[in-house]
């Protein structure tokens, strides 16, 4: 009999997992994707164009609030979860409320949904958002081409527009982020390797994706998103763990499964954490992965002009998903502003407008920061308008571009950057020069 499956999905996982497992498979009738996470997602299509011959109309997306109306009114069988960075606790009432309203609940592993490349793949995930994935992963590129290997990262799913014209995305110049009207979250992943001359590639089909990219790479990085598990079988699997939230590692989906597979793990952060933090975090890696590769490493940050911030109010802003569904309360922003002398920490809330007010409700523990949220035209307007209505005397950007080549920001401005250094040994340059 054809299962009636719908999947749960914030516009990347459940995607790859339809494309991977259920399109063109007689065996399952997807009537539906949900989406969480990502502001107005739902009430798309997944287009016919993606979703197969099966599906000539296309796959409606909902908002997950309707979850337990969907499955009743459609008669689910299967409910597919498919998202990233929850808590267990979050997932197994999840679970529960799919189990009540009559459907069974299901998890994919790596096994049936992991796509195999005809080249070396060196994959980057991590325990959480915000743990230095996107450092280590520009760490292990610098590495990669100075031993003379050609590399092309890709990177995972943020498909916020046109699914069908974003199917195989590949950027190698800024012109290319213009031409695919690219949100402020993917300028902030592209743009670094953009700067040292690494192709990237992401998009919503990952099985084309990879055919495109093997056919101009030696090796292909995958650069994870959120803790994701990754979508490419990995030959080497390095996942980044963060000491500021200790016992994180084993608490959250699917950042355990990522720490149980992990080839390396890297303890970040190691300068700024305190040290019963980075012990508990090296021995719950010992515990559930004792045969990995233990790396530590700091992220020291890096500042144009320090002098400017001392005695100033300074808005600081912060990666936007690290904050979100990241759970942080503080980035690198709010670190520099503390080490060189701020004399406030400006509250942006009173000024925030539209979708950016939206997320602090949605979001309370961001406390008095901004989180650099840019999903769209619309938001990145929200954002621009609070800045500069935000009285303060300076603004300190933590995100990794420069935001001022999209949005105008009437305030002096600073920048403060971060990159991974390695402390002690083994090094990742080592286990990857013994990879190669």
């Amino acid at each position: 009999m054809t299962q009636r499956i719908l999947i749960m999905g914030a516009a990347g996982r459940d995607f790859h997992n339809f494309n991977v497992h259920f399109r063109d498979n007689p065996n399952y009738q997807v009537v539906a994707f949900t989406a969480t996470q990502i502001p107005d997602i739902e009430g798309r299509l997944y287009p016919p164009e993606l979703a197969g011959k099966l599906y000539p109309e296309g796959i409606p997306i909902y908002a997950e609030a309707r979850l337990s109306e969907l499955i009743r009114q459609h008669q689910i069988d299967q409910v597919v979860f498919a998202y990233s960075d929850v808590s267990h606790d979050y997932v197994m009432h999840k679970a529960s409320q799919v189990l009540i309203a009559g459907a069974d609940f299901r998890l994919m592993g790596m096994g049936t949904t992991l796509v195999e490349s005809t080249k070396p793949v060196v994959a980057v995930c991590a325990v959480r958002t915000g743990a230095g994935k996107s450092q280590t992963t520009r760490y292990i590129c610098d590495v990669l081409q100075r031993m003379g290997k050609k590399m092309v990262v890709v990177r995972h799913p943020m498909p916020y527009g046109d699914l069908a014209a974003q199917a195989v995305q590949r950027f190698a110049t800024y012109q290319d982020l213009d031409r695919y009207e690219c949100t402020i979250e993917e300028r902030e992943e592209y743009e670094p390797h953009i700067d040292r001359d690494i192709i990237v590639y992401a998009g919503v089909d990952y099985e084309a994706i990879l055919r495109q990219a093997e056919a101009e790479a030696d090796v292909v990085v995958w650069d994870g998103g959120n803790n994701d598990l990754p979508f490419y079988r990995p030959d080497l699997f390095i996942v980044v763990a963060d000491p500021h939230r200790p016992g994180h590692e084993i608490r959250y989906h699917p950042g355990e499964a990522n720490l149980r597979a992990a080839d390396v793990v890297v303890i970040n952060k190691v300068d700024t954490a305190n040290l019963d933090g980075v012990t508990q975090v090296r021995d719950n890696v010992y515990a559930l992965n004792p045969k990995a590769v233990l790396i530590e490493g700091a992220s020291p940050i890096f500042v144009d002009h320090p002098e400017q911030i001392r005695n100033k109010r300074v808005l600081v802003i912060e990666d936007g998903p690290t904050l979100t569904h990241g759970e942080m309360t503080y980035g690198a922003g709010v670190v520099a502003a503390n080490r060189f002398g701020a004399a406030e920490l400006v509250d942006p809330r009173p000024y925030a407008v539209r979708s950016i007010a939206a997320t602090f409700e949605k979001y309370p523990h961001i406390g008095s920061l901004l989180p650099a949220m840019g999903y769209g035209e619309q938001q990145m307007k929200d954002l621009e308008e609070t800045i500069n209505a935000t009285d303060c005397d300076m603004v300190l950007s933590a995100t990794p571009i420069d935001l001022r080549r999209l949005i105008t920001i009437k305030h002096p401005i600073d920048r403060a950057r971060y990159e991974l250094q390695m402390i002690g040994r083994p090094t990742l340059e080592e286990v990857l020069q013994k990879f190669a």
